[in-house]
C-alpha cells in the first residue's frame, strides 16, 4: 500500500502533539509494510530538537502562516503560492502513485489540495485533531480570492478548479467528542465522522515512586494559552523548598515574561526554564519530578501532556477544559482545578505534598487511564481506516 501523508508540520519541526501523533502513525504504517511519503511545509521551527528527517519526508509545500500569524498577501503572491503547491502535489502523485492520501493538520494550508486529490480519483482520509476545518477556510487566501468567481460563474469556476472543497470529506477521524461537537455545530465536517481518541507510548516501566521533594513540572510548548504563568503565581504561595521546572520550546518572549513574572514575585530562584526535549528524555524527566501541573486555559481538542505524566506514574494537577476533560477524573487520576486560579493550584499541590495515599491513588488511576489510551490502539484504528479507504 502506497500512502501520501499531507500536513503543515512534522517532527522535529513541530509545535505540539498533533504532529507527534501523525509521526507515530506513519512509523506504524511503515513497520507494517506500507510505502509512506510525507509532504509538509518548509517551516523551520527555531530550537527544534535536532535529528535527521525520516526517509520519505519532503518539506516542499508553502503555507499562509508565518511567525504565528496569517499575514495579508497580494493576489499575485497568493496565486504563486497555490501554483507552487499544486506543482509539488502533481509531481508527488505522479512519482508515488498513492493508493490513499491522508490529510492531517491543514490549518493555514492550501485547502485546494483537497480538491486536487479528489479530482485525481484518489481516496482520502482526514485525521482531524484541531479546529482547522473551522479556521482553515477563513485563512485560506486562495479561497477568499476566488470566492466571487465561484459565486458568479459555476461552470467556469469548475473548469478553473476554484470550486474545490475546502474541508474534510469522506473518512473523517476526530480525537474527541468536544471537537466533534464544535465541528458539527459549525457544519465543518460531513456526516459519517467518528471519534478515535489518541494515546501516548507506554514506557517500559513507570518512574519509581519517590518521597515528596516539591519538584513540580510544566511540560509543553511555551504559549500563553498553556497557563504556565498561573503555576508561577502559585509557586509564590507554596513553601520555599517547592521548585518549578518548565520544559518546552516556543516564543522566546513568553519565556522572558515568565522569568520576569517569577522575579517580580520573588520566586525567580525557584524557576528553571529548559529547552524542549525529545520523547526519549521523558522517563528521566518525570523521574526527577514529583508532579505535573497543567493549568491550560484554552480548550485543547485533546491534551496529551497529562496522559504522558500518567503513563510515567506521576500525579497530575490540571484544568479540565477541552478534550482532556474526557479522561480526567478529579480525585481518581488527577486533581482538577479551575482555569486561572493560582490559589487552587497551590492548594492542590499542598494536598499532594501532605498525603502519600492520595499520591498513590492518583498514580494507580493514572496508570490505568494511560494503559486504556495506549497509542497502539489509536494507531491500529487509523491504519484500519486507511487500509479500508485504499481498498487493502
Amino acid at each position: 500500500m502506497r500512502v501520501l501523508s499531507i500536513s503543515s508540520l512534522y517532527p522535529p519541526h513541530h509545535l505540539g502533539g498533533y504532529e507527534l501523533v501523525h509521526h507515530g502513525v506513519d512509523e506504524r504504517l511503515r513497520a507494517s509494510g506500507a510505502d509512506v511519503r510525507v509532504l509538509v511545509t518548509d517551516h523551520v521551527e527555531p530550537g527544534a530538537v535536532g535529528r535527521p528527517d525520516d526517509p520519505g519526508v519532503h518539506r516542499e509545500l508553502r503555507w499562509y502562516w508565518r511567525d504565528h500569524a496569517f499575514p495579508r498577501l497580494r493576489p499575485r503572491a497568493v496565486l504563486a503560492l497555490e501554483r507552487h503547491n499544486h506543482r509539488v502535489l502533481r509531481r508527488h502523485l505522479a512519482e508515488h502513485r498513492p493508493d490513499v492520501v491522508v490529510f492531517w493538520a491543514m490549518g493555514g494550508m492550501s485547502l485546494s489540495l483537497v480538491g486536487a486529490v479528489r479530482r485525481a480519483g484518489i481516496p482520502a482520509v482526514f485525521v482531524v485533531h484541531d479546529r482547522w476545518p473551522i479556521y482553515g477556510p477563513v485563512f485560506d487566501r486562495f479561497a477568499r480570492l476566488t470566492r466571487p468567481l465561484r459565486r458568479a460563474a459555476g461552470p467556469v469556476a469548475r473548469r478553473l478548479g476554484t470550486d474545490r472543497p475546502r474541508g474534510p470529506e469522506g473518512t473523517v477521524l476526530l480525537n474527541s467528542l468536544r471537537l466533534a461537537d464544535e465541528l458539527v455545530r459549525t457544519r465543518s465536517i460531513p456526516p459519517g465522522w467518528r471519534v478515535l481518541a489518541p494515546g501516548v507510548p507506554l514506557p517500559d516501566a513507570p518512574a519509581p515512586e519517590r518521597p515528596w521533594a516539591g519538584r513540580l513540572l510544566c511540560l509543553g510548548r511555551l504559549d500563553e494559552r498553556k497557563g504556565v504563568d498561573v503555576v508561577v503565581d502559585a509557586l509564590a504561595l507554596l513553601p520555599v523548598e517547592t521548585r518549578l521546572t518548565v520544559v518546552g520550546g516556543g516564543d522566546p518572549s513568553v519565556a522572558a515574561a515568565l522569568r520576569a513574572r517569577a522575579d517580580a514575585a520573588g520566586v525567580g530562584g525557584r524557576l528553571e526554564l529548559r529547552a524542549a526535549v525529545d520523547r526519549t528524555a521523558l522517563p528521566a524527566l518525570f523521574a526527577e519530578h514529583d508532579a505535573l501541573v497543567f493549568p491550560v486555559r484554552w480548550s485543547e481538542p485533546f491534551g496529551l501532556v497529562p496522559l504522558e505524566a500518567m503513563s510515567h506514574g506521576r500525579p497530575v494537577v490540571s484544568t479540565a477544559v477541552g478534550g482532556q476533560a474526557e479522561y480526567l477524573e478529579d480525585g481518581g487520576n488527577a486533581l482538577v482545578v479551575p482555569v486561572d486560579d493560582p490559589g487552587a493550584v497551590a492548594a492542590a499541590v499542598r494536598r499532594l505534598a501532605g498525603d502519600p495515599d492520595l499520591r498513590a491513588r492518583l498514580r494507580d488511576g493514572g496508570l490505568r487511564t494511560a494503559a486504556g489510551l495506549d497509542e497502539t490502539r489509536f494507531q491500529e484504528g487509523v491504519e484500519t481506516a486507511i487500509r479500508r479507504a485504499a481498498g487493502r
